[in-house]
């Protein structure tokens, strides 16, 4: 189910990625996909480790990539105040744009990074990476809050994509408090802890610079 802990032992979403609507346990997904889930902070670390060692940036590449990947941490931050695991189906703020607001910062966060770092096959094996491994995860997991919510859910669903963002905030409401919706909420945010993202991003990109200066 949903709720608690932000980040439960079993939880398919990793530190990097942050809490999501719900908690799934790995035999709710296919074994193939169970099995790159065990794989993905193995796999992430290489991932990691290959950038720094590839990466080749430039002025350029960090004053390009540093807004899109703020912007992906701003969207985390906006999505982990409107989410009320356990309690509520998040339909207000980020989510009436995206589903999975969370995931989409994240996406983000990683392509201004891979444009931070300047090596475009670095960047594409990050990008591909993230979506090899988190779009099965989002995909399971719309079925399962479908299962949790029914009819709220599908209505929210026939407005808002999966992933990519509309252009305009949902205006339907289904539940009757679609429109306004629960306000952003400060202790929500703070519970979240995604101050570790902005202090990841502000270390990346440090690491880059200095990559430039001592290069």
């Amino acid at each position: 189910g949903m709720g608690g802990d932000p980040q439960p032992s079993g939880d398919l979403s990793s530190d990097l990625i942050g809490p999501t609507q719900i908690r799934m346990k790995t035999h709710s997904i296919s074994p193939w996909r169970s099995r790159l889930q065990r794989w993905r902070v193995p796999l992430g670390f290489a991932a990691s480790l290959a950038y720094l060692f590839l990466s080749r940036p430039s002025w350029t590449s960090v004053v390009l990539g540093f807004p899109v990947a703020a912007l992906g941490v701003g969207i985390r931050g906006w999505a982990s105040g409107h989410l009320r695991k356990n309690l509520e189906l998040a339909t207000s703020g980020p989510y009436a744009f995206t589903r999975n607001p969370l995931y989409f910062g994240s996406f983000l966060l990683m392509v201004g990074c891979a444009i931070g770092g300047g090596s475009w096959s670095v960047g594409a094996a990050l990008v591909g990476l993230f979506l090899l491994i988190y779009w099965p995860v989002m995909q399971a997991e719309a079925t399962h809050i479908e299962e949790l919510f029914g009819a709220d859910y599908r209505a929210w669903a026939a407005e808002v994509p999966l992933f990519f963002p509309r252009l305009s905030a949902a205006s339907g409401k289904p539940t009757g408090e679609r429109a306004s919706g629960p306000t952003f909420n400060l202790e929500q945010f703070r519970r979240h802890r995604e101050y570790r993202v902005s202090i990841g991003l502000v270390l990346v990109f440090s690491f880059l610079v200095a990559r430039i200066l001592t290069g």
